[in-house]
């Protein structure tokens, strides 16, 4: 298991894009983690690696691990000049081989945004330096992970994929997962530094440090914000979690930390049915997790009251210096696996109004990351408009969003639960 580590930047603090990518190759018997955390079997198809990088194989215990190669002077790193033009910089890890049939977290999710931001014209090839995509990382080692999770937990998924394989090499695909840090260090040499978005799965807010939960093996944005006070110095950091479930993995991580600050929005009652108004934080952490569980039916009215008295406020109080987003797509109306109203422009307004939050507060330091999201359609045009609103142009979410299949919010109880939080967290 790799963290894989693209540095775009000459400059120092919060310049570094990082993809955790588990490389472990081509089997009969394909490892996936199910809701209930249990690896369960599948068929895997191996894909090429993106860029037409190389591998190289070591034996542990029997099984083979593969590793794509450290990247030497073929390495990508954006000039000064493209910094200052970029509005967003991207990622793509759509772990090819991590599937299984019929499963709603499947390898479809990634390349159908894929499609959609070639489709839309939101990409590199139409939009020039506008638009960067990172293609060339670099492995990083292990403790990375554990900065997070439990070192004998890392250990084990290397036993548990040597046990299951028969022979040959074991292989969670090399595109992915992966989890990334700040691609914004160019808030250190313009005024409106790009946003980073990294599109990436499996999704991870759901592992906790002792092992894997809820489609999630690792936790992406917890890494990140490790790594990001570790290494660049970014030692306040706010993760946003607007995904559909309670990020339970981000919040156990953090929960005893008075640097880290967690704020998950999720539907209450979903799964996995953690994530109360009292679950505040514990000792140096306690007032720095804010959960905010909203009834069945909340909707665009409620996630931007939600934004205005709740996320804004805290965010001032807290003072980061980088913003991380746990950016799932799962609260959509489409989506079949829960009940919430968003539409294409509740993300649309979320990412807009997070990127001048950042700006506002940390200089622009902000990187969002995939999380849920498991209606094709729904979720790529989410994302895609979402890219729209980090290059400030208009949202196309009527093109998308059918007002004729919402109905009335439950207002009543939304305002009690905001008050209550507002309450608890003296907002």
């Amino acid at each position: 298991m790799h963290l894989q580590a693209f540095s775009p930047f000459p400059s120092s603090a919060g310049n570094v894009v990082f993809f955790v990518r588990h490389h472990l190759y081509k089997w009969k018997s394909h490892i996936r983690i199910g809701m209930d955390g249990k690896f369960v079997g599948g068929q895997f198809s191996p894909k090429k690696l993106r860029g037409g990088r190389r591998c190289f194989s070591r034996s542990i215990g029997g099984a083979s691990i593969s590793c794509s190669n450290s990247m030497g002077k073929d390495l990508y790193v954006p000039s000064n000049e493209k910094i200052i033009n970029a509005r967003l910089i991207y990622a793509v890890a759509p772990a090819m081989g991590h599937n299984q049939e019929s499963h709603p977290e499947s390898n479809f999710r990634v390349p159908a945004i894929v499609n959609a931001l070639e489709k839309m014209e939101l990409t590199p090839k139409i939009r020039g330096s506008e638009i960067i995509e990172l293609h060339n990382i670099k492995p990083a080692s292990v403790d990375d992970i554990v900065s997070v999770h439990a070192r004998a937990y890392v250990s084990g998924l290397e036993k548990a994929m040597d046990q299951a394989s028969q022979e040959g090499i074991i292989f969670i695909d090399g595109s992915g997962p992966t989890y990334a840090t700040s691609t914004v260090a160019a808030s250190k040499i313009c005024l409106d530094p790009p946003v980073g978005f990294a599109l990436i799965r499996p999704p991870g807010h759901h592992a906790i440090p002792k092992g894997p939960m809820g489609f999630c093996v690792f936790g992406n944005v917890a890494i990140a914000a490790r790594y990001a006070q570790r290494v660049h110095g970014l030692k306040r950091v706010f993760i946003i979690d607007f995904d559909v479930h309670h990020g339970n993995g981000t919040n156990d991580a953090f929960y005893d930390d008075p640097d880290i600050f967690f704020l998950s929005t999720h539907q209450d009652g979903s799964y996995p049915g953690t994530g109360k108004v009292d679950e505040v934080g514990h000792g140096d952490g306690e007032g720095t997790t804010l959960n905010l569980p909203l009834p069945g039916g909340s909707g665009d009215i409620a996630m931007t009251t939600v934004f205005d008295e709740v996320i804004v406020p805290c965010a001032q109080r807290f003072k980061p210096d980088i913003i991380l987003v746990s950016a799932g797509y799962d609260g959509h109306v489409l989506d079949p696996l829960a009940s919430l109203q968003f539409t294409t422009g509740t993300y649309y307004t979320l990412a807009s109004n997070i990127k001048q939050l950042a700006k506002d507060l940390c200089g622009g330091r902000c990187v969002f990351f995939l999380e849920g999201g498991y209606n094709l359609d729904s979720l790529s045009c989410s994302v895609a408009d979402s890219f729209r609103a980090f290059l400030g142009e208009r949202s196309l979410a009527s093109e998308f969003d059918n007002p004729a299949i919402l109905y009335d919010e439950p207002s009543t109880k939304v305002k009690q639960v905001i008050q209550r939080v507002k309450h608890i967290h003296s907002l």
